[in-house]
C-alpha cells in the first residue's frame, strides 16, 4: 500500500520546484543556492494520518510514511525511531523549579536509536532515497556521530559511504565509521575543514553530498521527532523545547512538523516555543538572535567538548533563526563547565546516560527558569540527542 504523499521539493527562499525523481541538493539558481524543502499533499496524508490510525503499526518512524519521502516498503531501516519519551521526576527541582508546582519536564531518549543517536533518523531517509534512485556512494562531513549512522545504512543499503571529520572526534565514533566499511578520512580542524575533503570527493568522483541541509533528505527523517512528540502526548504538544543546535536539522524538522500537524488540523492550541542551545565556545545561532540578524557571522576559533553543536557555521542559519523567531523561542549558550555537571545530575539523578550535547539542554533549563521564560506549570521536553558511552573522555 502506497501511503506516502510527497510531491516535490521547493527552494525554501524562492520556492523554485524541483522533481522528486532526481537527486537533489539545494536551489540551483545562481541567486539563491538555499537548502530545499519536502512538499506534499497534505489533504491526502489525513485522510488516513491520525491518533487512531496510528495504533497498530510498527514502532519505527516509518509510521508517519504519509508525509515521508518514501514508502516503508522502500526504506532502508534498522528499526529507527518511536524513541522513549521520560517523565522526569528529580531534573525540575534540580532546575530551581519548585517541587509541588514546577513544570512537568520530559527527556526525549534519541540514545535508543541505532548507532546511538538521533542522526540515524535523517541518514535513514537520506539513505533511503538515494538507494530508491540507484545511487552508490555517500559522502559527508560529520562532527562524529552523522558518519556513523551514514556508515551504518550505506551498509545496510549496499553502497559505499565515505566520511570526512577533525582528528579530535571521540575515539568511539572513529572506530564506529571504520567499524562499518567506510572510507574514512581525518583533518585537523573543524567540521568545515572536513567538509573540503568531500567536496573535493563530490567533485572528482561525483559522490552523493549529503552535508547537513545541502540536500533535502534528512531534515523529513529528522521531523518525525515533531511527530512523535505528538503522538506521545496524546495529539498535544509541549509548551517549550529545549534543543541543542549545531547545524539544526532536528529543530528545522520539528518546526516543519508542527506546521504540517497544524495544516492537517491534527494540532490543538499553541505550537511550542522553540529554545536552541548551544555552547559559550561556538554560538552563531545565540550571536544572531540577540542581535536581531537574520544570518548568522562565522565563529572564530570554535571550542567546545560537545562536538555535536562545534558548527561554526551553520549552512541553514537562516532557517534556524525563522523557527525559533516564529515559535516565540529563544537561543541560549551555556559553558563546557555546566555541560560537565549537567552530565552527572541528569544521569545520576535519572539513570539517562546524556551526551553531552543533551546535557547542555538541562543546563539551559536552568537559565530559562531563572528568566522567568519557564512557568511553573508548563510542559518541557529536553533533547537527549545521543548516548554518553560514546564520551569515555569525559568520564
Amino acid at each position: 500500500m502506497t501511503r506516502s504523499s510527497f510531491l516535490r521539493y521547493e527552494c525554501s527562499k524562492c520556492g523554485q520546484a524541483y522533481s522528486a525523481d532526481e537527486l537533489q541538493t539545494i536551489c540551483k539558481d545562481s541567486n539563491c543556492g538555499r537548502p530545499l524543502l519536502a512538499k506534499y499533499d497534505l489533504v491526502k496524508a489525513k485522510a488516513t494520518l491520525n491518533l487512531q490510525s496510528l495504533k497498530n503499526r510498527d514502532a519505527s518512524l516509518w509510521r508517519y510514511e504519509e508525509v515521508l519521502l518514501v514508502d516503508q516498503d522502500d526504506s532502508v531501516t534498522l528499526g529507527e525511531g518511536f524513541t522513549p519519551l521520560l517523565e522526569t521526576r528529580n531534573l525540575g527541582v534540580a532546575a530551581g523549579f519548585d517541587s509541588s508546582t514546577g513544570p512537568t519536564i520530559f527527556v526525549k531518549d534519541e540514545s535508543a536509536n541505532p548507532t546511538g543517536s538521533f542522526k540515524a533518523r535523517g541518514l535513514c531517509m537520506a539513505i533511503s532515497v538515494i538507494h530508491k534512485l540507484g545511487g552508490d556512494h555517500a559522502a559527508l562531513p560529520t562532527a562524529g556521530n552523522a558518519g556513523a549512522a551514514a556508515a551504518a545504512y550505506s551498509a545496510r543499503a549496499g553502497i559505499k559511504c565515505h566520511v570526512a571529520m577533525p582528528s579530535d572526534t571521540p575515539q568511539a565514533m572513529m572506530d564506529e565509521v571504520k567499524a562499518y566499511g567506510a572510507d574514512l578520512y581525518t583533518v585537523d580542524g573543524l567540521i568545515g575543514d572536513a567538509a573540503i575533503v568531500i567536496k573535493k570527493g563530490v567533485a572528482k568522483h561525483n559522490w552523493i553530498d549529503l552535508s547537513t541541509l545541502k540536500e533535502p533528505y534528512r531534515l523529513e527523517g529528522k521531523k518525525t521527532m515533531g511527530y512523535e512528540l505528538w503522538e506521545q502526548l496524546d495529539g498535544n504538544l509541549p509548551q517549550h523545547i529545549l534543543y541543542p543546535t549545531g547545524g539544526g536539522t532536528g529543530l528545522i524538522g520539528m518546526w516543519k512538523a508542527f506546521q504540517e500537524l497544524s495544516e492537517m488540523g491534527l494540532i490543538v492550541g499553541p505550537l511550542p516555543k522553540m529554545h536552541a542551545v548551544q555552547s559559550t565556545g561556538c554560538a552563531p545561532i545565540v550571536d544572531a538572535f540577540n542581535g536581531q540578524a537574520q544570518r548568522s557571522t562565522p565563529w572564530k576559533n570554535a571550542a567546545t567538548i560537545a562536538p555535536g553543536i562545534r558548527i561554526p557555521t551553520p549552512f541553514a542559519d537562516d532557517l534556524i533563526l525563522s523557527a525559533l523567531r516564529e515559535s516565540n523561542g529563544s537561543a541560549i549558550a551555556v559553558t563546557d563547565d555546566e555541560i560537565l555537571a549537567a552530565m552527572k545530575i541528569v544521569s545520576s539523578s535519572e539513570g539517562i546516560d546524556v551526551c553531552p550535547e543533551g546535557a547542555a539542554t538541562f543546563a539551559a533549563l536552568s537559565h530559562l527558569r531563572k528568566d522567568g521564560a519557564i512557568s511553573e506549570d508548563d510542559n518541557v521536553v529536553l533533547f537527549n540527542t545521543g548516548t554518553g558511552l560514546k564520551h569515555p573522555e569525559l568520564r
